[in-house]
């Protein structure tokens, strides 16, 4: 069985080879050029970009058409496909997927919604790739990622909200008010719909972080270690101050940090700073 996903989940590059993930394009267009984001347009590049323009970037997801090509191309070496994607609910991937695979009969496609994105997302390629290596079977992958999804939690935070505001993400009025009150929001994404949601909000960005770590305690309490994935879009000096409260109260394993995919920094800037958590028995 293969892997298909698409770049709203953060991997590191390290287990995109190892495993050898297939990735659907997502695009960014920005300052008149359309760039695939992880392929032509890497985060470091996309983040000086924005820095260097007025301009705001807008993103589009695979045609069914392109699905159905790398369908048709994964199946000639093996018809059984797992496609694992973004959240339907922040996303039209998923659907796009599906009818693409209507063309090709000759794969065999399971279809998983992640109901999350970035890195949360990211883990749950990373253990269905794994299991999969072991041999472990598509049912048994699937119960796991069901697990996954209901029990590993995302979160960000950012000090700019003009592109979460430009691309639709939160309301124009709500976000030019939070804007002008300086208010620095939470957002996390809902188990039910995989939507974004408001967690809290604070009015600094230090306040906000500390905020995320009060919110990873509701969830898990302090007693159990807890697997963590640092992310950001260009603020390392956020994820600094986040690593050092965590690991002021709790006992983490920590990923390497990433910088979010540019598909997604697309519609959070570079000020953001967020987190992927799990207890590290969940792995």
């Amino acid at each position: 069985m293969q892997i298909l996903t698409d770049r709203g989940a953060d991997i590191t590059p390290e287990v995109v080879q190892e495993f050898g993930i297939t990735f659907a394009p997502l695009r960014i267009l920005l300052d008149g050029k359309t760039y695939t984001s992880g392929v032509d347009l890497d985060s470091s590049t996309f983040y000086k970009m924005l820095d260097e323009t007025k301009n705001y970037p807008t993103t589009s997801m695979p045609s069914a058409g392109e699905f159905a090509d790398l369908y048709r191309e994964m199946a000639k070496t093996d018809p059984e496909i797992l496609s694992i994607h973004i959240s339907s609910g922040l996303s039209g991937t998923l659907t796009a997927a599906k009818l693409g695979a209507e063309m090709v009969p000759e794969a065999k496609v399971t279809f998983w919604d992640s109901m999350t994105l970035s890195c949360p997302f990211g883990w749950q390629v990373e253990t269905a790739a794994r299991m999969i290596k072991s041999g472990v079977n598509l049912e048994t992958v699937l119960q796991k990622l069901n697990n996954m999804r209901e029990k590993v939690q995302g979160m960000f935070t950012l000090n700019d909200l003009r592109y979460l505001i430009h691309g639709g993400r939160i309301s124009h009025i709500t976000g030019l008010v939070a804007s002008v009150l300086n208010i620095k929001p939470i957002i996390g994404v809902e188990k039910q719909e995989g939507k974004y949601f408001q967690v809290g909000k604070f009015f600094s960005i230090s306040r906000a972080i500390q905020g995320m770590v009060n919110q990873v305690e509701t969830w898990y309490g302090t007693k159990d270690k807890l697997r963590v994935q640092l992310l950001h879009g260009n603020n390392l000096e956020a994820v600094a101050l986040l690593r050092e409260k965590l690991t002021s109260v709790f006992d983490c394993v920590f990923d390497p940090i990433l910088p979010i995919a540019p598909v997604l920094g697309a519609h959070t800037g570079p000020s953001l700073v967020g987190l992927s958590v799990a207890p590290s028995s969940l792995f």
